[in-house]
């Protein structure tokens, strides 16, 4: 149990939570034989490691108005389905981004693809992959509401905080499609690239589970209003600090190629800046090779590009401003000192990280 601010042990905890929820769904799925378990074997993979920034937001969300918490158990599950939900996220952005790997491992679609290959099965080792990815989301999603549904919250508690949940899961989705049309369009201007940047990351990531984890404790309409204050400006200051990783990361800290987003053909906030500040050619430059197969000398140029033009320095300095702001505004909230304190230090994990 945590019961005083220990980042490594409540990853742990929240781990634990995880390790014992997906025991439960193997036990459910035996019957299905053996192909269950791998399913069920990937989905441990997909719930591993991370910082469980959702899950603290979360936490420290209902903390701020309930300090003391009766049922920690009941907690730690809450904040550990939003864990749930982000893997499953990544499951499906991986396969619709063709990403070959996710913290240093093989993305689900290409761990699925490696095993129907190495088989030796009928049909297409690619579509097998794609599939299995497509499905092991999907479950992913489900079980993450049905995990703060069990979490343990009574019923007039809980309640709140799902429908909070529901509002996260909808955001995202609809943010993630938003995200696949610009690239489809291959434009986008400061303003899309920020809306998409908003919905399919800022909100989920941070203001969210701000939300739920204070909605499982009671927060007034006026509190919760308080919390995006707080929890908005961070989320997109938090993505923005991920834009960067993509582009400018190292690969041996984020688990990503070099460059990763620009070979994906990312028509993020960076990218657009780059685009209306570089000169022309340069810019026409940036635009052609967004998405295609980039050697490390493309890379290396494309980034000089963007750095040269500005738009690193820039992105740096809203990252600053957005979460001075965010601070502020949670010095002015109605929460719990200690929760203040706490969220104040993960407002400068989330924005001054190297992955």
């Amino acid at each position: 149990m945590v019961t005083t601010w220990d980042p490594t042990a409540f990853r742990d905890q929240v781990q634990g939570v995880l390790d014992a929820f997906l025991d439960d769904r193997e036990a459910e799925l035996a019957p299905l034989g053996p192909d269950a378990g791998r399913l069920i074997a990937e989905a441990r993979t997909a719930v591993r490691g991370g910082k469980r920034f959702r899950a603290a937001f979360c936490h420290w969300g209902h903390r701020a108005i309930r300090p003391d918490v009766p049922d920690e158990l009941a907690l730690a599950r809450a904040c550990a389905s939003l864990e749930v939900l982000h893997a499953s996220a990544l499951v499906h952005d991986d396969y619709m981004d063709a990403s070959d790997t996710r913290r240093g491992r093989p993305a689900t679609h290409r761990a699925f693809e490696a095993e129907h290959r190495a088989a030796g099965w009928r049909g297409d080792p690619g579509q097998y992959g794609a599939a299995a990815a497509i499905l092991l989301g999907d479950l992913l999603l489900g079980w993450a509401e049905d995990m703060l549904r069990r979490s343990g919250f009574p019923a007039d508690e809980v309640a709140p905080g799902l429908a909070l949940f529901e509002q996260c899961r909808n955001e995202v989705i609809a943010g993630q499609f938003l995200d696949v049309s610009v690239q489809a369009r291959g434009r986008a201007d400061v303003d899309t690239a920020m809306t998409v940047l908003r919905y399919k990351s800022a909100k989920y990531s941070i203001e969210r589970p701000l939300h739920i984890g204070a909605g499982l404790a009671g927060a007034t309409t006026q509190q919760i209003e308080q919390l995006t204050r707080f929890g908005l400006p961070l989320g997109e200051a938090f993505q923005l600090r991920d834009d960067l990783l993509g582009v400018f990361g190292d690969p041996a800290e984020t688990g990503k190629p070099a460059g990763d987003d620009l070979v994906e053909g990312k028509r993020t906030v960076l990218v657009a800046l780059a685009l209306d500040a570089a000169p022309q050619a340069a810019a026409q430059r940036l635009d052609a090779a967004l998405g295609t197969p980039l050697s490390s000398a493309d890379v290396d140029e494309l980034r000089g590009i963007i750095d040269g033009s500005g738009a690193r320095a820039q992105v740096e300095a809203v990252i600053t401003q957005l979460a001075d702001h965010a601070v502020e505004a949670l010095r002015a909230a109605d929460v719990d000192d200690r929760a203040r304190e706490v969220l104040t230090e993960l407002a400068a994990a989330a924005t001054q990280r190297s992955v």
